[in-house]
């Protein structure tokens, strides 16, 4: 009798893990989809897209120098950890006319790591506006263009974030200001996005095999 029940566990149990496992991968194995078809930046800047490339997106406005803290802790955090995607950038929108401030600030950055995936779109005070509302997030630009948050859109135009955050509940962006924030939520949010991504090139690769 307990030989039989011993081989019943090493059986049933087995399973049950993959069966606790595999509902975890469907359960969170998206990073749901907040806004459909944002605007691509090209729009606003030919030199710089968004399309078929996971972004951070972010707006240091027309302070750039202002922002360097925030744009730091962006580096060290999340550019470090995830630059040697190729599939991923950073893209920083600013006002026209503060290219001396982007290259101080590149500058900077660079004594950190590489900058070759740090993206500067320039735009005007009204396009910068139209972009941003353009973006459908519940945050606003200040008066200087800018804000501390930044936002993941995916390779196909939308805005990825959480829709069941413990404590915002439905959350569009990732605030630059707290290195906490970013440890703890935004790296997850971005591996599981770029997982997503592994795992639909696998099958596709699988099934082009068969």
């Amino acid at each position: 009798m307990k030989k039989k029940i011993v081989l019943a566990i090493l059986f049933i149990l087995p399973v049950v893990v993959y069966l606790f496992f595999a509902s975890g991968v469907n359960n969170f194995g998206r990073l749901p989809i907040l806004v459909e078809n944002v605007p691509d930046i090209s729009q606003m800047d030919t030199d710089v897209q968004l399309k078929d490339k996971i972004t951070v997106l972010g707006f240091l406005g027309t302070n750039v120098n202002d922002r360097q803290g925030n744009a730091f802790n962006l580096n060290q955090k999340i550019y470090k950890r995830f630059g040697e995607f190729n599939d991923f950038q950073m893209v920083m929108v600013v006002i026209e006319g503060s290219e001396g401030q982007v290259e101080d600030i590149k500058k900077e950055l660079g004594k950190l790591s590489d900058i070759d995936k740090w993206k500067f779109a320039y735009g005007s005070e009204d396009e910068i506006q139209t972009y941003f509302k353009g973006l459908g997030t519940d945050q606003q630009l200040d008066e200087t263009l800018a804000t501390p948050f930044v936002f993941i859109v995916d390779k196909d135009l939308n805005l990825r974030g959480r829709n069941d955050d413990e404590e915002d509940g439905l959350k569009y962006g990732f605030d630059t200001s707290s290195v906490a924030e970013l440890n703890n939520k935004m790296v997850d949010d971005i591996k599981i996005i770029l997982a997503e991504y592994r795992l639909a090139l696998k099958k596709n690769n699988a099934d082009r095999s068969k």
